[in-house]
C-alpha cells in the first residue's frame, strides 16, 4: 500500500507526451484535460483547479523527453509537509508511439492517520488508471487536431 504503478501505450510522439506530463498536476481534472493555472510560490508550483481547489507540487527532476518527477505535498500551505513522489517515464516504441509509465509512492510516510493514508492510496490507485487512459485519449485528439 505504498506504491501505485500504471502504464499505457499511447499513439503520440515522445515530445507530445512530454508536453503533457512535464506539467505538474495535469492529472487534476474533471474527466477532461484542460490548461491549468499554475502559480510559482518559491520552489513550489501551485495548481489551481476551479472545482477541486489548490494543489502544491515540487519539481524533483525533468529529463526531457523521458522522465519527470514531482513531489505532491499533502498540505499546499506547508512547504515542509509530507508528500508522495509522482514519477513518469516515456519509452519511445515507434516514431509516433510511446509507453507511458507512472508510479506514485510514499503513502506510508504521509503524516496522516492510517485510515486517511489508505483512503488516499485507494483514491489515487483508481485515479491513475483513469488519468493515463484520459492522457492517451487527449494526446490522440491533440495529434488528430494537429494533423488537420
Amino acid at each position: 500500500m505504498d506504491r501505485i504503478e500504471r502504464e499505457i501505450a499511447i499513439d503520440a510522439s515522445a515530445s507530445r507526451v512530454w508536453g503533457l506530463i512535464s506539467q505538474p498536476g495535469w492529472y487534476i481534472n474533471n474527466g477532461e484535460i484542460t490548461e491549468q493555472r499554475i502559480e510559482q510560490r518559491g520552489d513550489l508550483q501551485v495548481v489551481h483547479h476551479a472545482e477541486y481547489g489548490e494543489f502544491a507540487f515540487r519539481t524533483v527532476e525533468l529529463d526531457e523527453p523521458k522522465y519527470a518527477a514531482f513531489r505532491w505535498l499533502i498540505d499546499k500551505d506547508d512547504t515542509d509537509s509530507t508528500s508522495t513522489l509522482v514519477e513518469f517515464w516515456i519509452e519511445e516504441t515507434a516514431p509516433d508511439a510511446v509507453l507511458l509509465r507512472v508510479a506514485e509512492s510514499g503513502f506510508e510516510s504521509l503524516s496522516e492517520s492510517a485510515e486517511q493514508r489508505r483512503a488516499r492510496f485507494d483514491d489515487h490507485a483508481d485515479g491513475w488508471t483513469k488519468e493515463i487512459a484520459l492522457a492517451a485519449k487527449h494526446l490522440a485528439q491533440v495529434g488528430a487536431d494537429a494533423d488537420r
